[in-house]
């Protein structure tokens, strides 16, 4: 088992299976596409000459949707929930094969908005009712909202936050010009008033005091960065939850109408309460999806939202101003199943198997990113961050120096028509724990997280070192990660276990913090 390593030491050099090339001490190597970057170059210095301005950039996360989920990744209408519109953006824009996420939704959210692995901000898991931090994990951060902003941009979160409520913690208090959503998960505001799941805590006084006693917001929040903050609606039932997307909904398409009067590209995060359990379709959606289960009637609501906006942008005259990304912040969470989507991979939300942290991704910009491409080249979702500094002419060598980035600008490979990743290796961690790492179709696993029983991946599951060697698996010939191949049918396994080590080195010169969690 690899772990962190707090004592000073030299990052070993790449294995000679890596094609990554280290350009700083504090950047994660990436794979050189130095043709590829020029001609991305050339598009976005073209894009800006045709339209006076910067791309504005929209990014939207689905929490807890299943890679299986959309249509256009094997779901849709086969599993009773069509998905339109989603299919039509990755029909006419880039779809990722192999688009990877965090094991849960804080670390994902945290990894998007600072280009960092979770364990080096301290934002390793969500931060729950009634826990106490020792730090303020976001002390010293910079987000991308921050940066944009900075250079420009009219920056806006829309939707769930789930990292921090504290103030220091809040969107608008780190970076963002504008926050319109919620501070925490679905479950969390409609649990108190849900006796049929939660009757120990709703029907008894005591209990249900003491729970509201701890003071978590249940409010829908709008924030600006001067401090500004106030309640625009509390949430004291299922059914007001339930309407919560749909004045998500409502507000970013007012917004988009207002944005595009002005001079400012804008970056908008919109990031859906839905599908995450427990899920209360909409009064519109009761029933809309085939399936007829509120999971599915959800995966049709947020689909259509996403047309609606995506419509708005269109309407505003600003869609082919507009780079477009859908993804969820994690797999399906099995352990509410049936009320949780679909992967066809192992394991689900909770763990690093393929279940957990394998997402769809979808990249579209009208007239930038040619049409109908499908591409299996490495993506984690904390390249967005440099890839949305770069869309916004921000630059990624300027960022402070004393501090470890992990993502990787990957502009060209979406931008330009057949282009490749620049990504060799996604990391995977648990917790504090490095737990595995793909590297072209491999899996080395170093910890495995194993349900004791069906579905239950977060309420009954052991996480357990591999023992002598990592697992090691082939996704190209097992994507469920069923049998390894190990040293007996693989030549590569010292050269992952260096890989490894040099990942871990990292953190000898850029110590992670510890925020409590």
């Amino acid at each position: 088992m690899f772990t962190i390593q707090t004592s000073a030491q030299e990052q070993p050099a790449a294995s000679a299976l890596s094609r990554a090339v280290v350009s700083a001490p504090n950047m994660q190597p990436a794979i050189p596409r130095p043709e590829q970057d020029v001609h991305a170059a050339e598009k976005l210095a073209a894009f800006e000459a045709r339209t006076g301005q910067k791309p504005n950039i929209v990014i939207f996360i689905v929490d807890d949707m299943g890679y299986g989920d959309p249509g256009a990744f094997g779901g849709g209408a086969m599993i009773g929930a069509a998905t339109p519109h989603m299919n039509a953006l990755a029909a006419d824009g880039l779809k990722l094969l192999s688009t990877y996420s965090q094991y849960t939704c804080t670390p994902t959210r945290a990894a998007v908005y600072t280009g960092r692995l979770p364990v080096r901000t301290g934002l390793i898991r969500p931060i729950l009712a009634g826990d106490t931090i020792t730090v303020n994990p976001w002390e010293g951060e910079l987000s991308v909202a921050g940066l944009l902003s900075a250079a420009g941009y009219h920056s806006m979160l829309v939707g769930k936050w789930h990292i921090g409520e504290g103030e220091g913690m809040r969107p608008h208090d780190v970076g963002f010009d504008e926050f319109y959503g919620f501070y925490k998960a679905q479950k969390e505001y409609t649990q108190a008033f849900d006796p049929r799941r939660f009757p120990d805590l709703v029907l008894d006084p005591d209990k249900l005091e003491r729970y509201q006693s701890i003071g978590s917001n249940n409010d829908l929040v709008y924030g600006l960065a001067d401090g500004k903050t106030e309640t625009v609606e509390t949430i004291d039932s299922t059914e007001k939850m339930a309407e919560g997307d749909k004045m998500l909904r409502d507000y970013t398409v007012k917004r988009i109408k207002e944005l595009s009067e002005g001079d400012k590209p804008f970056f908008i995060s919109h990031s859906f309460m839905k599908v995450h359990a427990d899920n209360f379709p909409s009064k519109e959606f009761r029933g809309a999806s085939a399936s007829k289960y509120p999971y599915r009637d959800n995966m049709v609501e947020v689909d259509a939202y996403i047309g609606d906006i995506v419509a708005t942008l269109e309407d505003s005259g600003e869609l082919e101003n507009t780079f477009i990304f859908v993804t969820s912040d994690n797999g399906p969470q099995m352990d509410s199943w049936p009320d949780s989507g679909y992967t066809p991979f192992r394991g689900a939300k909770g763990t690093t198997w393929e279940g957990g942290v394998r997402v769809p991704g979808i990249a579209y910009w009208k007239g930038m990113i040619a049409p109908g491409q499908v591409s299996d080249g490495l993506f984690d979702l904390m390249d967005l961050f440099n890839t949305s500094l770069t869309l916004g002419g921000v630059d990624i060598s300027a960022l402070p120096d004393d501090r470890y980035y992990d993502g990787i600008d990957q502009t060209s490979f979406l931008i330009v028509e057949g282009g490749q990743s620049r990504r060799e290796h996604v990391y995977n961690w648990l917790g504090k724990q490095l737990a595995a790492m793909r590297m072209r179709e491999y899996k080395a696993h170093l910890l495995v997280t194993l349900a004791q029983e069906k579905f239950l991946y977060i309420d009954m599951a052991t996480v357990v070192p591999t023992g002598l060697a990592p697992w090691l698996f082939n996704l190209y010939i097992d994507p469920k990660e069923e049998y390894t191949v190990g040293h007996r049918m693989n030549a590569w396994t010292a050269s992952l276990g260096a890989e490894l080590k040099a990942h871990a080195a990292t953190f000898a010169k850029f110590p992670p913090k510890d925020s409590g969690l």
